[in-house]
């Protein structure tokens, strides 16, 4: 019978170890919690150090692909008068299309409300220029297809590029 005595003293031990090891641990948990959040924190801190003028930039040439694509600019810039009102139409679609591929991987950088902003400036656009040109006759020219393009953009209420470019400097905000 002198295994029962020596048991009881291997389990007093071990549980004696296990409580001082419990407590241990209770005791330097919230040291360890600490510097794992100031870790964390310090990355977050380096991490938006080196994301910050990315997304600066992205907002940035979202509003100047918003400018682009606002008719009153593009119709300018596009030299309207040259054209006849179906190669205007394709230009116009071609150059919208172009400036959205070129500016397509700036979504990473912004919120994706912005980015929907951003889409549905380019949807509304393209819609409006075909159901300008399905407006007018065969032998139009792109003179007349810009002032109906610009009398389609003048029945609108609020100025769409505006509100977009608005939402885009609030967007920005918000990250300071």
């Amino acid at each position: 019978m002198n295994l029962l005595p020596f048991l009881l003293d291997i389990l007093k031990y071990t549980f004696a170890g296990v409580g001082v090891v419990w407590i241990a641990f209770y005791l330097v948990k919230p040291y360890l919690e600490r510097d794992e959040k100031i870790q964390l924190l310090e990355f977050r801190k380096s991490m938006s150090s080196q994301t910050l003028p990315l997304r600066l930039q992205a907002y940035e040439r979202l509003v100047l692909f918003i400018e682009r694509i606002n008719p009153a600019n593009m119709l300018i810039r596009l030299n309207a008068t040259a054209y006849s009102a179906h190669e205007l139409h394709s230009l116009i679609m071609e150059d919208i299309r172009s400036e959205y591929q070129h500016n397509i991987t700036q979504q990473i950088y912004v919120s994706s409300r912005a980015w929907g902003v951003v889409k549905n400036l380019k949807d509304d656009t393209l819609a409006m220029v075909g159901n300008a040109v399905k407006s007018l006759p065969e032998t139009a020219t792109g003179l007349e297809l810009s002032k109906a393009i610009l009398g389609f953009l003048s029945q609108v209420e609020n100025n769409p590029y505006d509100i977009g470019t608005s939402m885009m400097r609030k967007d920005l905000e918000e990250l300071f």
